[in-house]
């Protein structure tokens, strides 16, 4: 074991969960109405909660338990055989175990920004449950648990090239999020503000302090590579914010704070599987066009394509994954084959998965509120309480 790899790792695990709880429960429930902001609350901690178990139970084996082409086995449920002398490298595997629960973790947690405001809590935790079983954890097997995406796998020795999430979170969150927004349609009235602007702004900035442990944690160790994922990192954030506000400008004539931070989001993203191969100036590229690839995004998957993916998850993770994973390649890092190949191959694999969980779902839990609750808000519908009491 490594004393100083253990303390970073360790640090990097709660900044991770941090981004999770309570960066992205704060940065969605802005962005929603007053009367659901709860409801994203609760979406956002219940899903922590019940990933938290699953990862126990058989999320963790299915990703890591051993060096199968599709997945890991159940060698490991329960983490069986493991205690806290077991190591992972340099690294306790208990530790490890943990790090990489925070990612299946966030990962559904993303995909709850496309369906609030008017889906059913039972259909979250089932979704999410199985989604994560079925979906994330062989993706992550598949590229960083020695699966067939990895090197050797059947894109040969250079396999796919995804630091941190990339392919693994982005994209499949993305995509996931975006069919549920088309099965599950529309808001009835979808043409509302943020209810609190300050609240994005606070969640988005605890996302980007949380992000320096979901790259930097990547490298598993206390080095120089890790540094440089922390820098690439944040570079590409701050370029992406600027980039974001200067395209509302151009196009609208006034620069956003939703939107400057939105972009912080984009170029996080964006960089995320690329943290780990590229330099300062890359980054500084990267997070620069990500901004206005994920801002025209927004507008197609919003305006044009009518689609209420109410929280602009596609546009902004996915797309942005997706735009990192190729840049790989753009900058030598990667074969242009694996970077391309991964990308399909994950992205069909998630849509057809996605669409047959939401199929299974909706037959045991409703997918959608009816019109009252809706109208009403979910907050005192369904979870008896609200955010917010005015007295006279």
């Amino acid at each position: 074991m490594n004393g100083a790899d253990t303390a970073w790792i360790l640090v990097a695990t709660a900044l991770v969960l941090f981004m999770t709880l309570p960066g992205l429960a704060l940065f969605y429930g802005g962005l929603v109405r007053a009367r659901n902001v709860l409801s994203v609350f609760m979406h956002v901690y219940a899903v922590a909660c019940l990933m938290s178990i699953l990862w126990l139970v058989a999320g963790y084996s299915v990703a890591f338990g051993g060096d199968g082409s599709l997945w890991g086995g159940l060698g490991k449920a329960f983490l069986a055989g493991v205690d806290s002398d077991s190591l992972s490298g340099a690294l306790p595997e208990v530790l490890f175990f943990v790090f990489q629960m925070t990612f299946a973790i966030i990962t559904p947690a993303l995909i709850v920004g496309a369906y609030v405001e008017r889906i059913g809590f039972g259909f979250v935790l089932l979704f999410s449950a199985l989604w994560m079983l079925l979906v994330y954890a062989p993706v992550a097997h598949w590229i960083w648990g020695g699966g067939m995406l990895a090197d050797g796998g059947i894109f040969g020795e250079t396999g796919v090239r995804d630091f941190a999430g990339g392919i693994v979170v982005h994209e499949t969150a993305g995509l996931a999020a975006l069919i549920l927004a088309i099965v599950l349609g529309p808001r009835r009235n979808r043409h509302t503000p943020p209810h609190n602007p300050g609240m994005v702004m606070i969640g988005a900035g605890m996302l980007w302090v949380g992000w320096f442990g979901f790259n930097g944690g990547s490298q598993l160790a206390a080095d120089g590579g890790a540094a440089m994922a922390i820098t690439v990192t944040h570079i590409s954030a701050a370029a992406a914010s600027l980039s974001w506000a200067l395209w509302e400008r151009i196009k609208f004539g006034r620069a956003s704070l939703v939107g400057l931070v939105t972009g912080s989001i984009a170029g996080l993203a964006s960089i995320t599987p690329a943290s780990g191969f590229v330099g300062p100036v890359e980054a500084l590229i990267i997070g620069s066009v990500a901004a206005i690839l994920c801002q025209e995004a927004v507008n197609l998957v919003r305006n044009r394509l009518k689609i209420d993916d109410t929280l602009d998850v596609f546009a902004v993770h996915g797309v942005g994954g997706i735009l990192g994973t190729i840049m790989i390649a753009v900058f030598g890092a990667g074969s242009w084959a694996a970077q391309l190949g991964g990308l399909a191959i994950v992205g069909g694999f998630t849509a057809v998965m996605t669409l047959a969980i939401i199929f299974v779902a909706r037959l045991v839990t409703p997918l959608r509120v009816d019109i009252e609750t809706e109208t009403n808000g979910l907050d005192l519908s369904v979870h008896g309480e609200r955010a917010y009491e005015f007295n006279s």
